[in-house]
């Protein structure tokens, strides 16, 4: 275990010592103080006792699901989560973020990748709170007066249309499920089968911010899975 002055504190939790070994060696490089977990139940007293700054957490756990091991997780602490999954496991990586996980890699991954998703979130968390206005370069977003402005020039935005973006810039970085954007704008008794609503209305926020709405700079997609804000916090 090591403990940079200057470094996040990171909990992996994964049974391959190989990827233990990769993680730990590369995210040590570059000067974050490791903490590491074989199984579920001892990762979760590494996130009690240790209390990490972020979590790496493989799905494929030897004593319980990763899921399982995130929702206890997700039940005291806030932690930004990113988890570990196999490429054919969709429908877990989905399962993850509607429990709580904050994004995903998928194995084999790049640490180049992997290190991006650490930097944004590490970042979002250290900037969450209750902030009046979001800025993410040309745009602004006014939370109390609900004024949305892209490069100084008012955005006139439907209601619907003002919730999605507002739920999206307000998780900048992390990849929000189409279930999570449903039951957040549209209600509880909302789910993936209501998919359609979110092209139509995804489609008209492009028109409305994207230079090139068919190769969009703020809203992306995520195949299959949601939509991820790539606008950076300012």
């Amino acid at each position: 275990m090591t403990h940079p002055a200057d470094g996040a504190r990171i909990l992996i939790i994964d049974d391959e010592p190989q990827i233990r070994k990769l993680l730990k060696v590369t995210l040590q490089a570059h000067r974050y103080a490791i903490y590491e977990a074989a199984d579920g139940e001892e990762g979760l007293r590494q996130a009690a006792a240790c209390l990490p700054d972020l979590i790496v957490l493989d799905l494929g756990l030897p004593d319980m699901s990763g899921i399982e091991a995130l929702r206890r997780i997700r039940e005291w602490s806030k932690t930004p989560v990113i988890v570990l999954t196999v490429k054919d496991w969709e429908e877990n990586k989905i399962e993850a973020l509607d429990s709580g996980a904050d994004d995903y890699v998928t194995k084999p991954f790049g640490m180049g990748e992997l290190l991006a998703r650490i930097r944004v979130a590490l970042r979002h968390v250290a900037k969450s709170g209750n902030k009046p206005v979001l800025k993410h370069g040309g745009l602004t977003i006014d939370l109390a007066q609900r004024i949305v402005e892209l490069n100084g020039e008012r955005i006139k935005l439907t209601p619907t249309e003002y919730e999605l973006l507002k739920t999206l810039a307000s998780n900048a970085g992390k990849v929000v499920t189409q279930r999570q954007l449903l039951q957040q704008v549209w209600g509880k008794q909302h789910d993936e089968s209501d998919s359609h609503y979110l092209r139509v209305y995804i489609g008209h926020l492009r028109k409305k911010l994207e230079e090139d709405s068919t190769r969009p700079k703020y809203i992306v997609t995520e195949p299959g899975i949601g939509y991820r804000f790539l606008g950076r916090e300012e």
